[in-house]
């Protein structure tokens, strides 16, 4: 085995390693803060998965689960219009948050509390936003094509 093939494993496992444990440690931090948490942290999961057997085992459940939450979120029209509606709703409110107009005259608490976030929420809140009507999208080509079945015997 050659220097390049042992630094080239190396660096692969070393890059696996730093990316899934910061995709893991934006997700939590997300959690708290406006972003995509959940969506980092199995990201994060998934890449761990490449190494680690523990991480493979983690996402069964969340895997099993978001297919069919997905399933069920394209099942009818209401449900992916209001799906749809809620991310462009995200789109909306990230711009406004970022361009952060001054406060309304009727708004009773000080300019402070106005809109404090800045284009930092605001483009986070546009990417969660963005990533969203990605799913709905991606669910909608996945599970609402003819013939597919929703998993109880009829087509959805």
């Amino acid at each position: 085995m050659g220097t390049d093939t042992t630094v080239s494993r190396w660096l692969r496992r070393t890059g696996i390693e730093v990316l899934g444990w910061l995709l893991v440690l934006v997700g939590a931090v997300a959690l708290v803060l406006p972003g995509p948490g959940l969506l980092t942290l199995t990201a994060g999961l998934v890449v761990l998965s490449l190494r680690y057997s523990w991480a493979k085992r983690l996402l069964v459940p969340i895997k099993k689960q978001a297919v069919l939450l997905a399933r069920r979120g394209v099942q009818t029209w209401p449900r992916i219009a209001l799906s749809a509606l809620g991310g462009l709703s995200l789109i909306v409110i990230g711009l406004v948050w970022g361009i952060r107009p001054p406060p309304p005259v009727w708004w009773p608490l000080g300019e402070w509390w106005w809109l404090p976030g800045g284009w930092n929420t605001g483009i986070t809140l546009m990417v969660s936003g963005l990533l969203a009507i990605g799913l709905i999208v991606y669910s909608f080509r996945k599970f609402r094509r003819p013939g597919v079945s929703s998993g109880r015997g009829e087509a959805i």
